[in-house]
This record gives C-alpha cells, sequence and structure tokens, in this order.
C-alpha cells in the first residue's frame, strides 16, 4: 500500500498523463460503499468523451476501506488512484490532498457514501460550459433527518450566504465542478471545503448552482451530526475577517481598541461627575441611605479592563500587520490579482536610436 507522507504540489501533468476531469473522494471508513460507488462511477464516465481519474483519498480508515481501495486501484489503474493518510485528519484535509493530487482541468469533488448521484456529474460539467468557472451542487430534495441535519443546514446556509454575498443554497453539498483556474493557490484549513465557492468568487470566478439528485445512505455511519453547525458558524466568522481584513488587520483590531479606550474615557468621566458635580444619586438603593461613592460602583474597575483592552487590541493589530506582510513578501505573493493586460508593441528600449 503506498502511503502519503507528503503530496506533491499541485502542477501541470506529466506528459502522457493529462486528463480532462479530475473526481476527488474523500473517504474514512465506507468500506461498503466504495466498491458501489466505483462502478457507478465507472458506469458514468467510461462512455464518455473525457479522459478522467478517479482519487480517493482514504482519511485514516479503520474498517478496511483501505484493503478496498487498494483492489479498486489493482482492478482499474487506468482511472483509479487511491491515496493513503497515516491518520484521520478531516474531510478537508483528505479533500486538500485530493486537490494537490489531481492533474484534471475540471475538478469535481463528491462525497464517498453514495449519497451523491454520479450521473449528476455530466449535467454539472454541462452547466460549466456555458461560461462558469463554478458548479455547485444543491440538494434540493434532501434525503436526510430533519431536526439534525435539515434545518440546521437550511440555517447554516442561509446565514453564510447572507454574509457572504453569494447567494448559494447548498454550501454543504460536496458536489460541484471546478474549473481548476480558480483553485490555484486556495489552501484549505479546518472545515473550509464548504465555502471553496466563496473563495472562488472573491478571485473574480462566475459560479452558479445546479440542482443534484441526493439519496439516502444505504451502508455505513454517518460522519455528520449537529455539532457541525458550530463549525460553520465559527469558520464563517473567519471567512469574513479574511474578506474584509485579511489585509489590513489593524483596522480590525485598532478599531475595536480605540472604541475600548472610548468606553474607558467615559467611564473615567463618569467618574469624576460623580466626585465632583453630582454625588452618586440613591437611584439604584433606598431614598432614605446616604449617597454611594463612585469607588463602590464598578466604574474604576470598568475603566481598567476597557483600557487595558483597547492596548492589547492594538497591539495584536500590529503584530497582525507585521505577519500579514512576511505572508506576502516571503512567498512574493501580490495583494492583488491581475486577469489581463493590454498594451501596444514595445518601442525602442531606453538608450537605443528611434
Amino acid at each position: 500500500m503506498t502511503t502519503l507522507r507528503q503530496p506533491p504540489k499541485p502542477g501541470p501533468a506529466e506528459p502522457g498523463a493529462a486528463v480532462d476531469l479530475s473526481v476527488l473522494i474523500p473517504v474514512y471508513n465506507e468500506v461498503d460503499n466504495v466498491g458501489p460507488l466505483y462502478e457507478e462511477l465507472d458506469a458514468v464516465l467510461r462512455l464518455s468523451p473525457w479522459r478522467y481519474e478517479l482519487i480517493f483519498v482514504d482519511d485514516g480508515s479503520t474498517d478496511g476501506t483501505a484493503a478496498k481501495l487498494e483492489a479498486i486501484h489493482a482492478r482499474d489503474p487506468e482511472h483509479v488512484r487511491a491515496a493513503f493518510l497515516w491518520r484521520n485528519c478531516g474531510q478537508t484535509a483528505a479533500l486538500s490532498a485530493a486537490l494537490d493530487l489531481a492533474r484534471g482541468e475540471v475538478l469535481v469533488p463528491m462525497d464517498g457514501d453514495r449519497q451523491n448521484d454520479p450521473a449528476d456529474i455530466p449535467k454539472l460539467l454541462e452547466t460549466l460550459e456555458k461560461g462558469y468557472d463554478v458548479v455547485s451542487g444543491w440538494r434540493k430534495d434532501r434525503q436526510d433527518a430533519l431536526l439534525s441535519r435539515k434545518i440546521p443546514s437550511k440555517i447554516a446556509n442561509r446565514l453564510v450566504a447572507r454574509l457572504s454575498g453569494i447567494p448559494l443554497h447548498d454550501y454543504g453539498c460536496t458536489l460541484k465542478a471546478y474549473r481548476r483556474r480558480v483553485l490555484a493557490g486556495v489552501r484549505l484549513y479546518g472545515e473550509m471545503h464548504r465555502f471553496i465557492p466563496i473563495f472562488a468568487a472573491w478571485q473574480g470566478a462566475k459560479v452558479t448552482e445546479q440542482v443534484v439528485n441526493h439519496r439516502a445512505r444505504t451502508a455505513g455511519k454517518t460522519k455528520y451530526g449537529l455539532g457541525r453547525t458550530f463549525n460553520v458558524v465559527l469558520d464563517l466568522i473567519l471567512i469574513r475577517f479574511l474578506q474584509k481584513y485579511a489585509q489590513r488587520p489593524i483596522h480590525f483590531y485598532g478599531r475595536f481598541g480605540l472604541w475600548s479606550f472610548a468606553g474607558g474615557f467615559f467611564c473615567v468621566a463618569a467618574m469624576l461627575y460623580f466626585k465632583y458635580v453630582f454625588p452618586w444619586p440613591a437611584l439604584f438603593w433606598a431614598a432614605d441611605l446616604p449617597p454611594k461613592t463612585f469607588v463602590e460602583t464598578p466604574l474604576p474597575s470598568l475603566a481598567v479592563m476597557l483600557f487595558l483592552a483597547g492596548c492589547l487590541s492594538i497591539l495584536l493589530g500590529i503584530q497582525s500587520e507585521l505577519i500579514m506582510r512576511t505572508y506576502y513578501e516571503s512567498q512574493d505573493k501580490t495583494t492583488y490579482l491581475l486577469r489581463e493586460v493590454r498594451q501596444g508593441p514595445r518601442g525602442p528600449a531606453s538608450g537605443e536610436a528611434g
């Protein structure tokens, strides 16, 4: 069994090895599903005009999935590539490994539990050929539990669409089609695979969606639960931050710090007012009790806390700016995405006779 230690970086395919389509399938403990899934994919794609490859990435399975994939690869080495991670790293990491291995001009990730229908792949590619860069699957008639899966998913999808500005109905559907160029430079962390269309749209990609068939699980156990919804919300906060402040983090932290300073000054002003102008009234106590001094209120502690929060926020913003600049400059990355340059023929070089 070939074990991946460090997947190769994506790049041009070797001569004679280029393919049109790469189907990316991360799997974890799907021993009863990978065989039938391969049969379905083979039936759909073998008679198609596309040169294709099926990339299965085993995410540290413990139920015999790895042995099953070895057998599938031995049966069809021309089309099947199988990669095996050392341990369970999560769906996003497994999908990232598949992306690094892919050689196709079009990339189609899908789940390994057979709930995605391979027959939808040609439909996605047809829509892609209409001038789009990303076609996202929409499980309009979803075959999942209502309370634990469908309702939380609807809430999360609406929240993501509203905050990201990309109006998709189903971010959680793994079945999508991407042109390779829109994923150049995209690195996936956490559970960010569901937000790839957002990253692509930020780079100017044309994104649409296509209704796809969704089937009930017939074998194996689901790896998703209600707790994943909270992870989606946290990831959404992160991508919203990356969208607005990745290149200027000091504006985010600095703004919070300045508001904290303003709150601290307000507390100090209130303390001075109650000390010298109008002693703390017995508004919150019985009228027959003597007035309280400002020292007996939360104002001093609140003022100190806000001033410290302001200082720490400013310092964190400065540190983030240094990290951001190191990230861009050490890798020769630009803060812009250049689509095209149009210019006339070159004139004579400087110093040459005209």
